[in-house]
Parts: structure tokens; C-alpha cells; sequence
């Protein structure tokens, strides 16, 4: 799951933000000339359109920054000194898109695509060259077709829309994506995106079935127009590498009308506790594939003497009502103790509510609500892994243990079992790689009051520290990685805006294994000038 925070940051008048501007990143090298080339070209591209200055910020607007924080989910990235770009673009329709690509590359800018702002790094909104965000915010629109079983969903759409028009639509529809409301589609598909339907279903780009793309030429490409090859990359390869997905065809998938979910938490200090939670490891990937249980570590108040302690919370979900779900718990997890009273019955729509942190009281439309439930507004960090083998009891408490040196319910470790559909889609199927032989992902994850540079440096070396001790304990040759989950300290970052060769493949491997050889190729064939680049983005291979 995704956790995540909004910000937004206003400065007392325009002066002050442009000497931020100028004087905090290498926007020097941009000329004054070129910023405004390239907005006299889009304006000469959209000339038939009425809405141009409404698409278009820049640094002398006053809305300037309250746009581009907006859908900042991290203030990490949204400081004073964050390089912010020459222009944002807001488009309304492809040929907008299409103009500010056209534009951008004959200008010399890079493009930041933007759908939903929960890039975890900041990919989408920074970079360290004179550079452009295209903000897909207005491209939004669904289109549920009930009939096919298939929705059309534009980039800038969240998860929680997508979710909410589905259920307008069928009680027994759903779709097998992320648990944060307020992810954008665009984001979420082009790197894997998983969710409590992928032991079910899979992920959501496993679900995509079609998509429009804007590539380097200014052209719209679709499925059959773009070849098979640039639609498998861009379906969990990161499309950012390879164009702008401006909209995507997936499949939805049958869910029944009453799923059941659960929450059970027990103390880690106790011995029997320990055990169970070792027992998760060996038993959860090979569930029925209708059942997914997460695991949760983290220390919280106790309620009885308010003392710091350790908890393991076991996070469920059920296609299928409790009477069908006791008795499979008895046979194949029996150690969890589920009773009844331990379960909730409910329709498919409100268990994603549940999860989104929305409450049984709010109605759905709190599913359109972009403001995120599942964190404040703090900065973090996370790192993920996969696990092939059982981690051994002693290196859980050492680990365990770790979460004492942060502050109360700060920072946790996440536990997301595979099997089912996971292991059954070949790894080469998509650029995903992560599939059979993994038993579960971790995701680390830590956030912090302030954003003084002692307190950041304290907590960013905390998760490394722990990230470090686990090496000997996770997937080898190549230690993997989630796409989703970006992490510039993977790797050399020559903080260029760009990525060489040789430094992708260091994190190539890591999130892709040997499906990294196949995007670069597919990239060379289709920007081999590399004008869709970033710090992690696919490379073209070298020229000789």
C-alpha cells in the first residue's frame, strides 16, 4: 500500500518565490529567451484554442505554487530550495499534450509528466535541468463499459474515482488495483500496481488491455499503432520512459457481493505471538487465492500502562462471506485464532473505503476526496523487497527491535504475501518481474515531524540502516525492488535529470531483472535520443 502525504506551501509574495527560483537550482542555464520560446510555440501550436491561459502557469502567477503543491504527497519535495519548473501545463485534450511535447522537445526542456503526485521520490514533479511539468490533473474522465466488463480511464484519474464509477456502474465489478484513494491511474499502471485483489487477479497492469500514448513525435498511438513491444513496456516498465499514456483500456474483474474483511493485533512481546508471526511467513502465499492477509509490525501506546510496545496487526480480506472464510482460517492458518466477532461482512466498494481509511459513516463519494487518508502531512521514506525464503525467527527480532528507535507509530514494516495469480503470470509477461519463488514484498516505511535537514538526515539514515540489516535475509543477484516504490539511493544518481547506461543497470535489474535488457531495447527503437528521461528512467543503449 501506498502511504503518503499532501502540502501545500504558499509564499507571501511572488519576488520572493522567483529569488528561491533562481537562486536555489540550475535553472541558469535556461535562458530567458528559451522559456519564452517555448511558450510562444505552444501558444502558436493551440492557437485555436480559447482556454490557452488557463493551461499554462508560471512562476509570475500567483497560483503558481499553490498548482504545483497541489498534489505534492510528499513535503519532502515541495521545500523552498525543491527545483520547480519554468512551466506547468494543465492540458484539457490530447492535442495539448501533444503540442507541449512537440514544443518541449524542440526547445530543449524535459517533461515531467504528473497524474497523481504519489511518486515517491518526486520523479514526476523535480528535476535538476530547466524542465516542464505536464500536470494531467484535467484528463480525468472514466468511461465503464458493463457490458464488455472493460473501462476506459484517463491518465489524471485517481484510484478512487476509478473505484466509485465502477460501483455506479455494478455491485459485482471491481478492479484489481492499489488500497490510497488518491493515486493517479497513469502512475499506478505504468509501474505494476498492486492491491488486496492480486492474489485474485494480479496487478493492474496486468489488467490493461489497451492505451493511448503521445510519443516523442507528437504522435497518438494505440495498442495497434504503437506494436506489441512499446505496450508491454509501458505496462509496469514506467511509461514515463517511453511517452505520455494519456489513457488506458483495462479489464475489470468479478467480485462477489459480499467480501469480508478483518483486523487481528497481538503484542510481539509475547513468545506465542513471535511464533505466529513466523508462521505467516511460511503459510500466507499459499492461502486460497479468494484470501489475502497482509502483516503489519510497528510499536504503539499500550492501552493499559501506555508503555512503548511492539504489535503485529494482521490486515484481511475475504472474497466471500465468513461462513466460508472460518473454516478455511481452521484448516490452513488455524494459529491466528479468527473468530467471528473478529469479522466484518461488506460489499466490495466499502472494503476499498475501509482500507482508504474511510470511515463507515462517510458515503462514497469521500472516494473523490484527493486528499489522503492513510498519512498526515509529514515527510518519509520507503524502501521495499521480496523475500523468497523464510526469514529466520532471530533475524525478525532484530529487525522488530529497530522499530524502537523510532517514535511511536512512525514507522512500520509491511508484509504483502504472493501466490495465487502472482505466481501463475509468467515474470516476462510484463516488465514486472516479481512473481513465482516469492513468498511476500516488505515495504519500509518512515515519516518525521519537521523538515529540518538534521531531522531528515536522522530518519532517511534509520531506513537505510534497517534496509542494510536485511540484505542477508531478501531476494539475491539481483536484491529486488518495486517500481512504484522508487529509490534514488539505488544506484548512482548523477543528479543530471538524466541516467546513463551504467547506472541503469544497476537498478534495472533490481526492479526489473531480465526484462531490463528488453525495455532498453524498446526504448532505443522508440526514443533513441532519450528525450523521456529522469533520474530512473530507461536509457537507450549507448551509441558506439
Amino acid at each position: 500500500m501506498k502511504s503518503s502525504a499532501c502540502f501545500s506551501l504558499f509564499f507571501p509574495t511572488v519576488m520572493i518565490f522567483i529569488l528561491f527560483l533562481y537562486s536555489s537550482f540550475s535553472l541558469r542555464a535556461a535562458s530567458a529567451h528559451t522559456h519564452d520560446d517555448f511558450l510562444q510555440c505552444l501558444s502558436h501550436q493551440l492557437s485555436n484554442s480559447t482556454s490557452f491561459a488557463k493551461l499554462i502557469y508560471t512562476p509570475k502567477d500567483t497560483s503558481y505554487i499553490s498548482v504545483l503543491n497541489s498534489t505534492i504527497q510528499n513535503p519532502r519535495f515541495s521545500s523552498p530550495s525543491t527545483p520547480k519548473p519554468l512551466v506547468i501545463v494543465t492540458p484539457l485534450d490530447a492535442s495539448q499534450v501533444q503540442a507541449t511535447v512537440k514544443c518541449s522537445r524542440k526547445h530543449g526542456l524535459q517533461i515531467r509528466t504528473r497524474s497523481g503526485g504519489h511518486d515517491i521520490e518526486g520523479l514526476s514533479y523535480i528535476s535538476h535541468v530547466p524542465f516542464v511539468i505536464l500536470d494531467l490533473r484535467n484528463l480525468s474522465s472514466i468511461s465503464i463499459n458493463v457490458d464488455e466488463e472493460t473501462a476506459w480511464v484517463e491518465s489524471g484519474a485517481t484510484l478512487g474515482e476509478l473505484y466509485y464509477r465502477i460501483s455506479q456502474k455494478s455491485g459485482n465489478l471491481g478492479f484489481p488495483a492499489g488500497v490510497c484513494h488518491t493515486v493517479g491511474i497513469g502512475g499506478h499502471l505504468s509501474g505494476g500496481g498492486y492491491g488486496t485483489l492480486m492474489r485474485k487477479s494480479g496487478l493492474a497492469a496486468d489488467n490493461v488491455i489497451d492505451a493511448r500514448l503521445v510519443n516523442v513525435d507528437g504522435r497518438i498511438l494505440d495498442r495497434k499503432s504503437m506494436g506489441e513491444d512499446l505496450f508491454w513496456a509501458i505496462r509496469g516498465g514506467g511509461a514515463a520512459s517511453f511517452g505520455v499514456v494519456l489513457s488506458w483500456k483495462i479489464k475489470l474483474v468479478h467480485v462477489p457481493s459480499i467480501v469480508t474483511t478483518f483486523k487481528v493485533d497481538r503484542n510481539l512481546e509475547k513468545n506465542e505471538t513471535k511464533k505466529l508471526a513466523d508462521r505467516w511467513q511460511h503459510v500466507a502465499h499459499t492461502f486460497d487465492e479468494d484470501l489475502l492477509i497482509s502483516l503489519r509490525f510497528q510499536t504503539v501506546n499500550s492501552s493499559t500502562d501506555n508503555k512503548v510496545t511492539l504489535q503485529a496487526s494482521f490486515y484481511g480480506v475475504f472474497l466471500g462471506g465468513v461462513d466460508r472464510l472460518l473454516p478455511l482460517m481452521k484448516k490452513s492458518f488455524p494459529e491466528l485464532g479468527l473468530v467471528r466477532e473478529d469479522c466484518t461482512e461488506m460489499s466490495w466498494i466499502e472494503s476499498v473505503m475501509s482500507f482508504a481509511g474511510i470511515s463507515s459513516e462517510e458515503s462514497r463519494e469521500a472516494l473523490l476526496d484527493k486528499k489522503p487518508r492513510l498519512m498526515g502531512f509529514s515527510p518519509f521514506k520507503m524502501k521495499s523487497d521480496y523475500v523468497k525464503e523464510p526469514i529466520p525467527e532471530n533475524a525478525l527480532e532484530n529487525m522488530w527491535e529497530r522499530l524502537y528507535d523510532e517514535e511511536v507509530g512512525m514507522a512500520y514494516m509491511h508484509f504483502f504475501p504472493y501466490g495465487g495469480r502472482m505466481s501463475e503470470i509468467s515474470e516476462s509477461e510484463i516488465p514486472f518481474p516479481h512473481r513465482a519463488g516469492n513468498l511476500f514484498h516488505i515495504v519500509y516505511f518512515v515519516s518525521w515531524e519537521g523538515r529540518n535537514a538534521r531531522a531528515s538526515k536522522r530518519h532517511l539514515s534509520w531506513i537505510t540502516r534497517v534496509y542494510s540489516y536485511m540484505n542477508l535475509y531478501v531476494s539475491k543477484n539481483p536484491r529486488a525492488a518495486y517500481l512504484n516504490y522508487r529509490d534514488l539511493q539505488i544506484g548512482m544518481n548523477n543528479k543530471k535529470g538524466t541516467t546513463s547506461y551504467a547506472q541503469a543497470s544497476i537498478w534495472g535489474s533490481k526492479y526489473f531483472d531480465s526484462n531490463f535488457k528488453r525495455l532498453v531495447h524498446v526504448k532505443t527503437a522508440v526514443d533513441p535520443t532519450n528525450f523521456f528521461t529522469n533520474e530512473q528512467s530507461i536509457p537507450p543503449l549507448p551509441t558506439q
